[in-house]
């Protein structure tokens, strides 16, 4: 055994680690030891860095597997970090929320809390936001484009906010208990199936609907009311082009008002609204979608 070799005690004097904890590290693989001709263990002096660096990422929080891929070179001390940091901001989001939830509970009367605690068991865990995403995507009932599908799901389901506040945290609450109403599912599922009798392309209708959503933004945005005009031709044209209409006719709006009439249900109004409260921004894909619909209203009356 060469003379450049450290002995266990020597090591744990060198790094200020206790020569327990050094066994531990050996017995776990994460050092690379020696043994001499009588049975001790010896390690290179480049452990004394190892052994440096392994007790100062254990003090940052990071586990031993992740040590071990920085000394074996599997990852980079970056990459580690930045999957630790990720796992840091994921553990913050959950603690986050809890405390919404839990001031959320704690805010209501006491008579309202068991209510209260009902609701916002609804809103824990990524199950909530599948949940929502679920609702969704069984109210497409025609074939589309999985883009299609992922653009549906961006646009229809909020991210949960990562520092909720509990007005949030109720309101994404509530968004996951209106989409669990059987009732509400049964009725849009029973116009999604008269829909696909009466649409053409399902994929055109989705493009189309969505971009003319898009248009009417800077209405909304000035404040302007529903009313006719280009933007609402714009509406009125992909659904004629989908539904086997010869041109944009006033026999055909009114047709299509009283369709799109029989597909409005009031939880899927307040759903919206509660998209704004979740996301803080009072222009969201419904109220756009809504000015639409409500301007055809008010040229059919």
């Amino acid at each position: 055994m060469t003379d450049d070799t450290l002995g266990i005690g020597e090591l744990a004097r060198l790094t200020g680690v206790s020569v327990r904890t050094i066994r531990f590290y050996c017995d776990e693989g994460i050092l690379t030891v020696r043994r001499s001709s009588g049975g001790h263990r010896r390690f290179d002096p480049s452990a004394v860095e190892n052994v440096r660096l392994i007790r100062r990422l254990r003090r940052l929080g990071l586990g031993l597997p992740s040590i071990v891929e920085v000394l074996t070179g599997e990852r980079s001390l970056d990459e580690v970090i930045a999957i630790e940091r990720s796992a840091v901001d994921a553990e913050l989001s959950v603690l986050a929320w809890r405390r919404a939830s839990l001031a959320a509970v704690a805010e209501v009367s006491p008579a309202e809390r068991a209510a209260r605690l009902e609701l916002l068991a609804h809103a824990q865990g990524p199950g909530a936001r599948d949940a929502l995403e679920a609702f969704w995507l069984r109210m497409v009932q025609a074939p589309i484009r999985p883009e299609l599908a992922d653009g549906l799901i961006a646009a229809f389901v909020p991210p949960a906010p990562a520092e909720p506040t509990p007005a949030q945290v109720v309101a994404f609450a509530e968004m996951v208990t209106l989409t669990c109403d059987d009732a509400l599912i049964a009725r849009m599922r029973a116009r999604g199936r008269v829909n696909m009798g009466n649409i053409s392309d399902e994929d055109t209708l989705m493009v189309g609907v969505g971009e003319a959503c898009r248009v009417v933004t800077p209405c909304l945005l000035a404040g302007e009311a529903p009313r006719p005009g280009p933007e609402l031709d714009d509406f009125v044209a992909v659904h004629a082009e989908v539904r086997g209409a010869r041109g944009d006719t006033p026999e055909f709006r009114r047709y299509l008002q009283r369709e799109l009439t029989l597909d409005q249900q009031p939880q899927i109004d307040r759903y919206w609204e509660l998209v704004s409260q979740v996301t803080g921004q009072a222009l969201t894909l419904g109220a756009t979608h809504r000015w639409l619909l409500d301007s055809l209203a008010v040229e059919a009356a």
